[in-house]
């Protein structure tokens, strides 16, 4: 693995652009359950003060009302990436009142289907249908799990590398189709390596026990650490886990990630084909949108994967024709627990490995991935999501086994060379140490987060609820006492107002019934 990674970057240092594996870009969308005091899930609307949900660039909802999600622009320092998220708190809690926002991913202070509120976007036809997938989620598979929160890392490659890469690998097609094959190549291998995010930074090993409330049968298969607590002693991510996201109508599904054509084929054809079960639900009923179709996914959000090959969508634009028409543009990692011991939820040195890790990616060889190994990576996560920790652990690797440590060192090995260059000759080495501070998670399993947080749990004497809403209360009064630049409050201030009026422009300038709007979005090629 490594020799094959140290070519690659032999050729890039002897043609002296080994400089152009830096500066890519880093953004990140990071999701929190907002709680009031009590540490009860909020049933307030969206604050005002932060804007329109709609339309507000930075600063929106995800699946709940009370779901609120922080976006960052991308930057080529993560610093700069995270900065700008440690801001977006800041604001957010200037226009909180008293509530706060969860610090862990799996959501506390919930009790059954009904305590969660779907996300509102407005009258017009495209906060409507915004509104009326997320209904569909919750007919489909209820809404406890849709509260689950993550981050997600986006990640755009250095733009000037890509054509040095085509001369390198002798490649005569064009540069978009270039740059397309391998984002895909980038997207199988993190299918491949992708366990490796969820053992260092998999951060809910437990959960509470009213997550399962009206689902009471599935308590029995975790252990209990308290009357109000469920956990794996040796899980890293319960909410990668098959209690976290899943869709048990795609188990049969064949979306290709081969190439940008059979993707952006597939997923349309998973749109486009109807499932007996959700057709049983019913779309339009007594005048009112229950999900906005009956097919294996509604939209292609819909589908549940660890990494999204992404571009910039225009407004109602559907994402796969985005792809279609301008190609691949940035990949958005999606398997991140809450850091719940930072405040922002990430840090500074998560940011810098997972660079690291995606550049490995797309310099490490990438063959397609056939079902066999579909299968075989599928359950490799699973696995480490529920029991990585356990001594001794034992993957699937091309029909064989090998143990999570020794090929997790051979991947830390390979990625050296990355780092070193992206050091840029700091004397610091921030990117080194980043990928040190890795091995040592390797090292010693009770330094990862998810062993961490149960060790902590343990010694305070607390339930999951009581940890997390102490965790969610030290990070507030971070925020409430930090200090905004004028500049950066005034900016989010006037995207806030901005957003409101964009709101009111697209509710005023809607020339369609909901039924038309529908079917033109549906309609586009």
């Amino acid at each position: 693995m490594s020799q094959r990674i140290d070519s690659r970057l032999s050729q890039l240092i002897n043609a002296g652009q080994q400089h152009l594996l830096r500066n890519g870009l880093k953004g990140l969308e990071k999701e929190s359950l907002r709680l009031a005091p009590d540490g009860v899930i909020a049933h307030t609307p969206h604050p005002i003060g932060v804007g329109s949900a709609l339309t507000h660039p930075y600063i929106t909802t995800d699946y709940s009302e009370a779901l609120i999600e922080l976006i960052t622009p991308p930057h080529a320092d993560p610093a700069e990436t995270l900065r700008f998220l440690e801001d977006l708190h800041t604001f957010v809690y200037r226009n909180l009142g008293e509530e706060i926002l969860l610090a862990t991913s799996m959501p506390c202070g919930v009790a059954g289907d009904e305590s969660i509120p779907i996300a509102e976007y407005g009258t017009s036809n495209i906060g409507r249908m915004k509104h009326v997938y997320r209904r569909g989620l919750a007919y489909r598979y209820g809404r406890t799990m849709q509260a689950i929160a993550g981050v997600h890392f986006n990640y755009s490659v250095n733009e000037a590398l890509w054509p040095v890469l085509r001369e390198l690998k002798g490649g005569s097609e064009s540069l978009s189709g270039f740059i397309a094959d391998n984002y895909f190549g980038m997207v199988r291998n993190v299918h491949r390596y992708g366990w490796l995010t969820i053992y260092l930074f998999g951060a809910s090993p437990a959960f509470c026990k009213s997550f399962f409330t009206g689902r009471e049968h599935l308590i029995s298969e975790f252990s209990e650490f308290d009357a109000q607590t469920l956990f794996r002693p040796y899980a890293t991510s319960l909410r990668m886990s098959d209690i976290g996201y899943k869709n048990d109508s795609q188990a049969g599904l064949e979306i290709s990630f081969d190439n940008l054509e059979d993707y952006v084929a597939s997923l349309g054809k998973a749109i486009e084909t109807p499932f007996p079960l959700y057709e049983r639900i019913g779309v339009k009923v007594d005048g009112e949108y229950r999900q906005l179709n009956g097919n294996i996914l509604q939209i292609e959000n819909e589908y549940y994967s660890i990494i999204r090959p992404k571009q910039i969508t225009e407004s109602g634009e559907k994402p796969t024709l985005a792809l279609k028409k301008r190609g691949v543009r940035y990949l958005e990692l999606r398997s991140l627990d809450l850091e719940c011991f930072s405040p922002a939820g990430a840090n500074l040195d998560q940011l810098r490995f997972l660079e690291i890790f995606l550049l490995f990616c797309l310099l490490e060889e990438s063959s397609p991935l056939d079902s066999a190994e579909k299968a075989e990576v599928s359950r490799n996560g699973m696995a480490v999501a529920c029991c990585g920790r356990t001594p001794g652990f034992k993957l699937r690797r091309k029909g064989g086994e090998i143990s999570l440590k020794g090929w997790a060192a051979e991947m830390l090995d390979a990625m050296r060379g990355i780092a070193e260059i992206l050091d840029a000759g700091d004397a610091l080495k921030p990117y080194t140490r980043s990928l040190e501070a890795q091995g040592d998670l390797l090292s010693d399993p009770e330094r990862t987060p998810s062993a961490r947080m149960l060790a902590e749990m343990k010694e305070n004497g607390e339930s999951f609820a009581a940890y997390a809403l102490r965790l969610s209360n030290e990070h507030a009064r971070v925020f409430r006492e930090r200090s905004l630049s004028a500049e950066r409050a005034a900016l989010f201030r006037r995207y806030s107002e901005q957003s409101l009026e964009e709101q009111r422009r697209i509710e005023a300038g809607d020339r369609f019934s909901f039924d038309e709007f529908l079917q033109r979005y549906f309609a586009q090629a």
